[in-house]
């Protein structure tokens, strides 16, 4: 294996590299404009709850985390149908997907490796919109999913601090009465 490393043209792998990056670049754009009227507000939302934590001197106060919550659950609940939506879109990229490349196939002559070399290359525009729908529909689910999971982590967090204000009133009463008794 060692001796088949030391075969490779390293230029050949930059460009290679390169041409993967161009490529990856306007897949990411596509994918960006798609999705970003989806996520926009959800995205919003998190960047604020992040500002909010970003200062550590100065912890959410309970009635922040609240809001926090709340809001939270509300943006999520757009985002899940939303993310819905994509999941259509993207099983309609992929039926169109197929029917270009089933189409091209049907017309094209010659062998069967032909019939499929040139429906593949038919259908190239239709695929490439096809794994964008996928990756937004992906993406639009994870969002979800991690905002979710910071839903839960205020939640926690403030179920931590209303038992804490409740220990600390049943300690004070408990004093109290030792002290008056």
């Amino acid at each position: 294996m060692k001796s088949d490393l030391q075969n490779v043209d390293k230029n050949a792998l930059v460009n290679i590299k390169l041409r993967v990056e161009d490529n990856s670049s306007v897949v990411d754009g596509i994918v960006n404009d798609i999705i970003s009227p989806y996520v926009k507000d959800l995205d919003n939302y998190v960047r604020f709850i992040s500002k909010c934590l970003s200062n550590g001197e100065q912890p959410p106060t309970n009635c922040e985390l609240e809001d926090f919550c709340m809001n939270l659950s509300t943006y999520i609940y757009f985002a899940s149908g939303m993310c819905e939506q994509l999941g259509v879109r993207d099983d309609i990229a992929k039926a169109v997907y197929k029917e270009t490349y089933n189409n091209a196939r049907d017309t094209a002559g010659g062998t069967v490796q032909d019939k499929n070399t040139m429906a593949e290359l038919e259908s190239q525009q239709e695929q490439l919109i096809s794994v964008c729908y996928n990756r937004c529909y992906k993406t639009m689910k994870a969002k979800v999913e991690s905002a979710q999971e910071l839903l839960s982590s205020c939640k926690k967090v403030l179920t931590h601090r209303m038992q804490e204000i409740e220990l600390t009133k049943m300690e004070g009463s408990v004093s109290r009465r030792n002290y008056e008794g």
